[in-house]
């Protein structure tokens, strides 16, 4: 596995690929580096177009990403995932809404779960899930960056990607 770190205007994300697809992003923590494993080495080499897609993203310029994703889950956590990147950039739902999307309506507390375990925030984008009347609920990397990934795409939704 490789990995590299990635400065951003939410901090510095910690970036894992392998040959076949990006596995993880990680949000700036004060124990961000106890999350590399013993056999991971720091390179890019898998991680290019990936780090190319999140700089468009942050830049305002990239609103889809096609990046090979391998996030490993449960089979209702991958579901919650994969439903997930259909949410359109710059727009939010809440999780009842999410839990009815994925045909089990009474699912909102274990949506909310997989959204907490999603492995590649931001590309799955589990930010633009809120608390029923729009309230901001639970986010691994914070409220704050919570918050300005939703006013970040909010800005950007009218411009061309």
């Amino acid at each position: 596995m490789d990995y590299d770190h990635l400065d951003t205007p939410i901090g510095r994300l910690l970036l894992a690929a392998d040959e076949h697809a990006l596995r993880s992003i990680g949000f700036p923590h004060a124990d961000q580096d106890a999350r590399i494993g013993a056999d991971w080495r720091r390179d890019r080499r898998y991680l290019g177009p990936a780090i190319a897609q999140l700089e468009a993203y942050f830049d305002g310029r990239l609103h889809a990403f096609d990046v090979p994703l391998a996030a490993q889950g449960t089979p209702f956590r991958t579901t919650v995932w994969h439903e997930l990147v259909r949410i359109p950039y710059g727009q939010t739902i809440s999780y009842g809404e999410l839990a009815r999307r994925i045909g089990n309506p009474v699912a909102s507390r274990a949506v909310g779960a997989a959204n907490g375990a999603n492995p590649l925030p931001i590309i799955v984008p589990c930010h633009r899930v809120i608390g029923s009347g729009g309230k901001l609920t639970g986010f691994g990397g914070g409220l704050p960056i919570k918050q300005w990934l939703l006013d970040h795409e909010r800005r950007h939704a009218l411009s061309p990607a």
